[in-house]
């Protein structure tokens, strides 16, 4: 297994669109201008309490819902393994018998009318 990497914690981009900065959520419309400091504070403290509830609620639930994420994940592999995988061998088993079965009814009854047709059509001859 690779080590864990610290800085980079979303290496595949799963979570891209939740890369939210202030300027997405707030910004004055062209004209309206508000005091500079009020609005260099609203950043800071937008900031600050975005990463703060993160924080908290990461150590408040992150652990015990990553511990849930990795019960699940156990039980679809332990399904997969032991149940699904086994189902689609039987499948592919009787399924093989019912395809021989149903090739030898399809040439048994059809081969004779598609040989009866094709000397049928032979008789018929383009005048060159």
């Amino acid at each position: 297994m690779a080590d864990l990497d610290m800085v980079n914690r979303d290496p595949n981009n799963i979570n891209d669109h939740l890369k939210v900065s202030f300027e997405d959520v707030l910004a004055e419309p062209e004209g309206a201008h508000s005091i500079d400091c009020v609005w260099s504070l609203s950043y800071k403290c937008f900031n600050c309490w975005k990463n703060i509830c993160y924080m908290l609620h990461t150590l408040c639930f992150g652990i015990c819902i990553a511990a849930e994420w990795g019960c699940e994940f156990a039980y679809i592999a332990f399904v997969h393994i032991w149940y699904i995988t086994p189902l689609f061998k039987i499948l592919e088993i009787n399924c093989g018998c019912c395809q021989k079965l149903y090739g030898m009814c399809v040439h048994c009854c059809l081969d004779p009318c598609c040989e009866a047709c094709g000397l049928l059509f032979t008789a018929f001859k383009k005048d060159g």
